[in-house]
């Protein structure tokens, strides 16, 4: 998973302990990612120390209990020069909810119903990219507005996928007729059961 390299890469700074790595975190990626969970990042600097990557030391505090500092080892610095050394293949590969809903909607025969998806899911996509445009306004960390870019090219991508279903099911005659739909003998045998 990449935030444990993310995290390798804020510790290459020096030691840190971990509400001062997920304000570090929070401010690298910027507002785009989400806040990162302190549970969560307690188990990868936990898995991290498992794997030899990083270190800890307990400090103790007069008032507070001991602040946990990790630190990065030269197997850790190995492991993050090999992560930035490899391509990132995209994750999940291209399950999507959104790919679904048009199959369902395509397999309905129904125009009205495809029409509204479509439509449902362009009027977020556009609300979604004026909301990044205000944000891209306002970073002034180039790493950030980098973070907001890729996703602003990732709305306007699914945009395109949008106008290309428009296209193959709403303007190419008969597709919608032509769409995979269960055989009509079975759909019979479910009626005359229910």
């Amino acid at each position: 998973m990449p935030i444990h390299h993310a995290v390798l890469s804020l510790l290459t700074h020096g030691p840190s302990y971990g509400y001062e790595l997920k304000g570090a975190f929070e401010t690298a990626v910027g507002p785009q990612w989400g806040p990162l969970n302190i549970g969560h990042l307690y188990q990868i600097l936990d898995r991290l120390s498992r794997d030899g990557l990083v270190v800890s030391q307990r400090h103790a505090q007069a008032v507070k209990p001991d602040r946990v500092v990790y630190e990065i080892t030269d197997a850790g610095r190995g492991e993050l020069r090999r992560w930035l050394g490899e391509a990132s293949p995209r994750s999940g590969g291209f399950r999507d909810d959104f790919f679904l809903k048009v199959t369902a909607a395509a397999r309905s025969g129904d125009a009205d119903t495809v029409k509204t998806v479509l439509s449902q899911q362009r009027t977020y996509l556009m609300r979604e990219l004026r909301n990044l445009d205000g944000l891209r306004r306002k970073a002034d960390n180039p790493v950030v507005a980098l973070l907001l870019s890729a996703a602003t090219r990732h709305v306007e991508a699914d945009l395109s996928f949008v106008d290309d279903a428009d296209r193959a099911l709403l303007r190419t005659p008969g597709a919608l007729s032509a769409a995979p739909r269960r055989p009509e003998a079975e759909t019979e045998g479910l009626r005359s059961a229910g």
